[in-house]
C-alpha cells in the first residue's frame, strides 16, 4: 500500500561499509508515493554507536540524538506545511530546511534587507517610501515576530490604518501593498509557508488612475493663470510640458533635447522609458516645443518631493481643489489625447506601454463634455 503522505525515518549504513574502524552516515530516509529519498544528516557513527535507531557506546549520544530529533521535528513540520499547500515536493526539503534554519533573523532585520534589494536602482523618492513604510509599521508593533504574519493580526492592522481616516487607496498601496511585497519574500525564503493576505477579504484597491486628472477646462486655466512667484511659474512650466509630452517623472528628468528628431516636419522625441524599458514616441506639439525653447532646452527640472509639493500651490493658484502631483500630468495628457480622438495605439506608443489594454485600463477615461457631444445629435 503507497502511503498518502511522506514517512520519515532514519537510516544508518545504507552502504553497508561500516566497520570497527570505519564510520558510515546516519541518513534521513523520505518514502512518498513509492519512491525514496535519502537525505545526508551530517552524522557519522560505528556499527556499535547505532543500535535500532539509539545512539549508544558514544560521548556525544545525548547531543546528537537531539540534533537527530530538531531535524526530524523540522522536517515533518516543512511536509505538514507542504501538504497544507497541496504542493508536495520531498526534491525541495533540503532548501527548505536550510532556510527554516535561518530563522534566527528578526522581522524587522529581514524587512530592512529586502528593502534594500528592493530600493536598488529605484528613484530617490521611492526608496524613502519603503523608509518610511518599515518605521510606520515597527512603531505600530503589534506585528513583530514571523509568528504574528496571521489572519487576524492582519486584519487587525487594516482596522489601525482605517481608523486612521486614510483612503482605501492609499491604505493598499502605501501599507498593505508593502507588507504583502514582504510577506512574499519571507515566503520565497522559507521564513514563513502561507500569506495571510490570501486568506483575508482585504480591499485591493490601486490607485484609481481615471480620477487622477484634470478636465480640458481645468488644464487650460492652469496653463494660463498667472503664478506669483518664479519658482511657482517653471513648476507650473514643468506640469503643462509634461502633460503635453505624457512622461513619467523619471522620464522627465531625463529629458535629452538632443534625441529629438524630425518625422515628416513634426519634432518627435524617441527613448526607451527609464521605469519599464520600453520605447516611447513622444511628438513634441508646439506649446511642448515654446516652453523648451523658453528654457534654452533645459527643462528646469527639481526633485519629485518638490515638484509635488509645489503643484499643489499651483492649483490652488489656479482655483483647481485637486491633490494634484507629478503623474497627475501623464494621466491628464493620455486622457485629454482620447478626448481628441486619438486612437489607443497611438496613445500606447506615445506612454510606452506594452499593449493597448493597459492604455486602456488607465486612460479610457471620457470626459463628461466628450459624451456629450458624441450625443448630442443623435435622435431615437
Amino acid at each position: 500500500m503507497i502511503n498518502k503522505y511522506p514517512q520519515v525515518s532514519f537510516v544508518f549504513d545504507r552502504r553497508k561499509i561500516a566497520s570497527p574502524s570505519k564510520k558510515a552516515a546516519v541518513e534521513l530516509r523520505i518514502t512518498f508515493e513509492g519512491k525514496q529519498k535519502f537525505f545526508s544528516t551530517g552524522i557519522m557513527l560505528y556499527p556499535n554507536q547505532w543500535k535500532k535507531g539509539i545512539i549508544t557506546n558514544c560521548p556525544d549520544a545525548i547531543q546528537i540524538s537531539q540534533t537527530l530529533d530538531k531535524l526530524l521535528t523540522d522536517v515533518r513540520q516543512i511536509i505538514l506545511e507542504m501538504i497544507e499547500d497541496n504542493n508536495i515536493d520531498i526534491r525541495s526539503i533540503p532548501e527548505k530546511l536550510e532556510r527554516k534554519r535561518r530563522g534566527i533573523l528578526t522581522l524587522k532585520d529581514f524587512f530592512q534587507q529586502r528593502a534594500e534589494v528592493r530600493k536598488y536602482n529605484l528613484e530617490p523618492d521611492s526608496k524613502l517610501r519603503y523608509d518610511r513604510f518599515i518605521k510606520f509599521f515597527f512603531a505600530w508593533g503589534k506585528i513583530t515576530t514571523f509568528e504574528d504574519l496571521t489572519d487576524l493580526n492582519i486584519i487587525e492592522y487594516d482596522r489601525y490604518l482605517r481608523n486612521l481616516k486614510l483612503k482605501r487607496s492609499t491604505i493598499w498601496n502605501n501599507y498593505h501593498r508593502f507588507l504583502n511585497s514582504f510577506i512574499l519574500d519571507a515566503i520565497s525564503d522559507g521564513y514563513i509557508h502561507r500569506n495571510p493576505y490570501k486568506w483575508t477579504n482585504i480591499e485591493r484597491r490601486r490607485v484609481d488612475s481615471i480620477d487622477k486628472c484634470l478636465t480640458s477646462e481645468e488644464f487650460h486655466r492652469l496653463k494660463g493663470t498667472p503664478m506669483g512667484t518664479e519658482s511657482l511659474s517653471r513648476v507650473r512650466d514643468l506640469f503643462v510640458f509634461q502633460t503635453y509630452t505624457c512622461l513619467r517623472y523619471s522620464d522627465l528628468r531625463l529629458f535629452d533635447a538632443s534625441l529629438i528628431k524630425e518625422i515628416k516636419g513634426m519634432k518627435v522625441y524617441i527613448r526607451n522609458a527609464k521605469k519599464t524599458k520600453k520605447p516611447f514616441t513622444v511628438p513634441i506639439l508646439s506649446p511642448a516645443w515654446d516652453i523648451l525653447m523658453k528654457y534654452e532646452g533645459q527643462l528646469p527640472i527639481i526633485s519629485n518631493v518638490k515638484y509635488n509639493a509645489y503643484l499643489k500651490v499651483v492649483a490652488q493658484a489656479s482655483g483647481i481643489d485637486k491633490p494634484l502631483s507629478t503623474h497627475w500630468a501623464r494621466h491628464t495628457g493620455a486622457t485629454l489625447l482620447i478626448n481628441e480622438g486619438v486612437i489607443p495605439q497611438v496613445i500606447k506608443k506615445i506612454c510606452g506601454h506594452s499593449t493597448t489594454k493597459i492604455t486602456e485600463q488607465i486612460y479610457a477615461k471620457l470626459l463628461d463634455e466628450t459624451v456629450v457631444d458624441a450625443v448630442q445629435d443623435i435622435e431615437i
